[in-house]
């Protein structure tokens, strides 16, 4: 696709180019090019948001009204595509892209004065809690049981694979308010403080050898009810529409085309230390289907991002995005296992937890090993291509 950007868009390209190649730091390019997980470490996400956050520039998703710079769709377009393309890591997205929507559309007054300001300036740190040892893809099997008390909620049960729940200070959370109701009914969204006595974090360890992902334990958690998002019973319909924009809320075209801009440094030097390195041609043609696929996904994501622009919300689509994103990236990481050839088979562990390796070829394996997973998290696969079929399909 050709995109005939307008001088005031050229101008603004070229603003965004300036203000990366002057603020970006090498040590965030660094470690976002060495990380193999899927988010980068905190450290690095919260450093590279507080130079965004102080150019206006952190959260373009954002309504202006809370933060956001205004910008046009094509100026969202062209601020991924130089983030990308400059090794800018991703903002975590747990609070300023998941969480932040739900509580604009559904919080309250009071809500949305308290965490928005905060999640942006990155004085709160957000985790998920979705999944759990008996809900993972029928997330409507849930039975975080919060039971009435007064003012309050009393919480009792555990999440699983909860990203960055190690790291955080507050979760969102589906818990189960009406044991008596049909699954999709009697769920509700709570916001819940890490520090509250009785949550407590089990590590899990990945095939990787990293830290990122954990088991969270409630054990009769007292929570405000002033901590729940919109109304009792109601959370099954705020969660859905948390997962839009988990799905479809950002530009993953921009970073897989990153990813194989690494694949094909990979392979120039491998062909160097050996001309005969996929001689027929059978590496390169796979590669080639893969960016085909990928210009058609950068297509989808810009008319989604039209539509989400213009004040509405994902919808459906986001399956698509996801379903085919996931496909793509896991192609992109295989080819590179298949570069590295017997050399992929070792593996050395970062023994600190951190999910940063000392270069680029030590986190291909261990990327490749994290990102089977997303098959899985935010909706598996098959989930999605189901909601394709009947929302986007109309089968």
């Amino acid at each position: 696709m050709n995109v005939n950007f307008t001088e005031e868009e050229l101008a603004f390209q070229q603003e965004v180019r300036e203000f990366l190649k002057n603020h970006l730091p090498q040590h965030i390019v660094e470690g976002t090019a060495n990380n193999g997980s899927v988010f980068v470490e905190k450290d690095i996400a919260l450093e590279w948001q507080a130079i965004l956050v102080a150019k206006g520039w952190a959260v373009p998703q954002w309504p202006k009204e809370y933060g956001g710079p205004d910008w046009t769709p094509t100026q969202k377009y062209i601020f991924s595509k130089e983030c990308y393309h400059a090794g800018a890591p991703m903002l975590i997205p747990l609070g300023l892209l998941m969480l932040a929507p739900v509580i604009m559309a559904f919080g309250s007054e009071a809500q949305k004065t308290n965490y928005l300001p905060k999640m942006l300036n990155g004085e709160h740190y957000w985790c998920q809690g979705y999944s759990e040892p008996g809900a993972g893809s029928d997330l409507a099997s849930l039975k975080l049981k919060a039971e009435s008390d007064g003012e309050d909620y009393i919480v009792n049960g555990s999440k699983i694979w909860t990203t960055h729940a190690h790291l955080a200070d507050h979760i969102f959370c589906l818990v189960r308010t009406d044991v008596s109701a049909k699954p999709q009914a009697g769920i509700s969204f709570l916001l819940i403080d890490m520090d509250t006595p009785g949550v407590s974090v089990e590590p899990i360890i990945t095939m990787a050898g990293d830290h990122e992902v954990n088991q969270v334990f409630f054990d009769n958690v007292r929570v405000p009810k002033s901590n729940r998002i919109g109304e009792e019973n109601k959370g099954w319909g705020y969660a859905k529409y948390l997962l839009e924009f988990e799905r479809g809320g950002g530009f993953s075209a921009h970073r897989i085309r990153h990813e194989i801009d690494h694949l094909r440094q990979m392979i120039a030097r491998t062909r160097q230390g050996n001309p005969d390195f996929d001689r027929y041609g059978d590496l390169a043609r796979r590669l080639a289907r893969v960016e085909i696929d990928l210009k058609a996904l950068e297509i989808t994501e810009l008319r989604i991002l039209s539509v989400v622009s213009g004040g509405g919300n994902p919808g459906p689509e986001s399956s698509i995005l996801k379903v085919t994103a996931v496909r793509l990236e896991q192609a992109v990481n295989e080819l590179a296992v298949e570069v590295m050839g017997y050399s992929g088979l070792i593996m050395n562990p970062v023994t600190d937890g951190s999910p940063v390796r000392t270069d680029y070829l030590s986190s291909v394996v261990p990327r490749y090993l994290n990102n089977r997973a997303a098959s899985i998290f935010g909706g598996s696969q098959e989930v999605q291509r189901n909601i394709i079929a009947k929302l986007v399909l109309q089968l």
